[in-house]
């Protein structure tokens, strides 16, 4: 497989940290220890470093899969990067519902979760890991620059992977500690950034560093080109009405425009796009987190997506395991959204209902909803992956047809460029049927019909909350589903679950840091 393989130096073991908003990097005082200042006189660790970054959305700790994390207070499965990401963004919806009970993850998905939540605060704690990690390779390697003809590509892949973070900071959590390389190394309280002045920083870095990015699949599988920069930008300016109250529909088709021109084309098979040989030969992916069970194993990322979606009487080798962690099902509310649940029509429906009940009586009892085949372990060819255990399938962060309903719904919502929209609408469609059966008229063309859509298409994916906040439909009454407010029929949330709290460790630790509201 080609993937792109962490490979762990020295630095990478010397920037682990535990990160708060208050505490910043720090150089080791011993001469004995390698530091950022003394590994990179060696002009092969600059992408080794790098690597290190990019590890941080894969892995949660040095040895893997368990037993040196990298950061406290969880455990090292549990406090991956992305599999907080998918809890944050899946399990709080209709997408997802989970069985296990352990503390503060049913609040989750009953939107009930407070400042202390363990998993909120793993999540917070990621992002910032994530952003630290960047700032200190950014500010060591910078000065380097012109020493290597790749280290400009390096810094600006890492301003990217900070400028990710920090979206998804802003999207989460709102208004955040704000840190850059340009802060002094040190112990000090970061300054808490408005959620304006966030969202103009991570405009602004983005644009700054996409000439200097690679461009648009000419970089090495899984590291950033121009596309995922301009991703990114695509998703800001979509929900820039929920961050700064203001359309930027415009600017979103201009980067989506840039995004389908780019030379990246549909799978023609949409289940090859979640199995273990994902990263070969697929035209559609964007931007992956890379996964491989020999070289990247971890109890978070898609080896608990995959494992935790088996269970009842599903075979675990049928997908490629060696056993079932019986987590995950989805809601009765996400299956109406298929008007033929057998995948006979629309090959999206994924759904094993064979022993499971549309109807969630129990949350704890797996049984209990109707489970999810989109990921498995087995590549293309019907093979298992290289590990039962710890999972081959990279995580499609962004793909093309992401973004061709990303660009409907801004044309939509801006009423422009309409024929295009239902052209790249039906170009998902006549993927998802294997012909034209699907395809939809320029009257069907809504609002409302984008978003179900991008629930077909993207369920699984870490779209679906920031999709429910954008049509005001994730807290209030609008749009209830099963045990939404911990109610088996679904239950009205107050508005202010719309983010999550700055966890309260941060708030007894920064001086300078405002609550959201309401918690």
């Amino acid at each position: 497989m080609k993937r792109y393989k962490l490979i762990l130096t020295p630095i990478a073991i010397s920037l682990l940290m535990m990160v708060t908003s208050c505490l910043k990097d720090v150089t080791p005082i011993d001469p004995n220890i390698t530091s950022s200042a003394t590994v990179y006189n060696d002009p092969a660790a600059f992408k080794e470093g790098l690597a290190k970054v990019y590890a941080i959305f894969a892995v949660s700790g040095q040895k893997g899969p368990a037993g040196d994390a990298d950061i406290s207070g969880i455990d090292e499965g549990f406090s991956n990067y992305l599999r907080q990401y998918w809890i944050a963004q899946e399990l709080t919806t209709d997408e997802a519902i989970v069985a296990w009970n352990d503390v503060g993850l049913p609040d989750e998905h009953y939107q009930s979760w407070g400042s202390s939540n363990s998993f909120v605060t793993a999540m917070y704690n990621r992002i910032y890991y994530m952003i630290s990690i960047a700032n200190e390779y950014i500010r060591t390697v910078t000065p380097k620059i012109g020493s290597d003809a790749d280290i400009t590509h390096y810094v600006a892949e890492a301003r990217f992977l900070r400028a990710l973070a920090y979206w998804h900071g802003l999207d989460m959590y709102g208004s955040i500690p704000f840190v850059t390389e340009k802060d002094k190394v040190g112990l000090f309280f970061p300054k808490q950034i408005s959620k304006a002045d966030l969202f103009t920083y991570i405009e602004s870095e983005l644009k700054a560093i996409s000439p200097l990015l690679a461009a648009p699949k000419a970089n090495e599988y899984a590291r950033a080109d121009r596309a995922a920069a301009w991703s990114v930008l695509a998703k800001l300016y979509l929900n820039a009405p929920v961050y700064i109250n203001t359309d930027k529909n415009s600017d979103c088709l201009t980067y989506c425009d840039s995004i389908i021109k780019s030379g990246y084309s549909l799978n023609p098979v949409y289940q090859n796009l979640f199995l273990a040989d994902n990263d070969q030969n697929n035209p559609e992916v964007i931007f992956p987190i890379a996964f491989d069970g020999l070289h990247t194993q971890t109890y978070g990322g898609t080896t608990f997506i995959v494992h935790s979606a088996v269970g009842g009487s599903m075979s675990p080798a049928t997908f490629g395991l060696d056993y079932a962690w019986g987590g995950h099902r989805v809601t009765k509310d996400f299956v109406a959204k298929f008007s033929d649940i057998s995948g006979a029509t629309d090959k999206r429906a994924m759904f094993y209902t064979t022993g499971q009940s549309l109807e969630i009586n129990a949350v704890g009892t797996f049984t209990d909803g109707y489970a999810i085949t989109k990921y498995k372990n087995m590549k293309s060819t019907g093979t298992t992956g290289s590990n039962s255990t710890f999972v081959d399938n990279d995580f499609p962060l962004f793909r093309l047809a992401d973004f061709y309903l990303v660009y409907a719904e801004a044309a939509l919502r801006s009423n422009t460029n309409l024929t295009t929209a239902l052209n790249y609408v039906n170009l998902v469609r006549e993927r998802a049927y294997g012909n034209n059966s699907g395809d939809i008229t320029s009257g069907q063309l809504t609002l409302s019909f984008i978003l179900d859509e991008r629930a077909r298409e993207l369920y699984w994916e870490g779209s679906r909350r920031t999709d429910l906040i954008r049509y005001n439909y994730f807290t209030g009454g609008s749009y209830l589903w099963a045990w939404k407010g911990g109610v088996k029929a679904g239950g009205a949330t107050d508005a202010h679950y719309n983010v999550f709290p700055i966890p309260s460790s941060d708030m007894g630790a920064n001086p300078n840091l405002k609550q959201n509201d309401g918690y």
